[in-house]
């Protein structure tokens, strides 16, 4: 059963969401990752083999589909 660690709410959806993550510094999105997503507070949640197909993805088992421009903020 579903429990949100950010809300605590139970109830979930399942969706394909796309994720930005800092790999050594470098930022690479993945999208269409399949998650569990808190209908209360919108928190993703991966499967664990999710989360290792993802891992291994952006270390170098897979070819990026896109390569794409991006602003970044700092907040001081």
């Amino acid at each position: 059963m579903f429990h949100c660690h950010v809300c605590g709410k139970t109830e979930s959806r399942q969706e394909l969401v796309s994720e930005v993550f800092d790999i050594d510094g470098r930022l690479v999105r993945v999208e269409q990752i399949p998650a569990t997503v808190c209908t209360h507070c919108g928190e993703s949640v991966f499967s664990r083999d999710t989360t290792e197909r993802v891992r291994r993805m952006v270390h170098g088992e897979a070819k990026p589909i896109k390569s794409i421009q991006m602003d970044v903020f700092a907040y001081r």
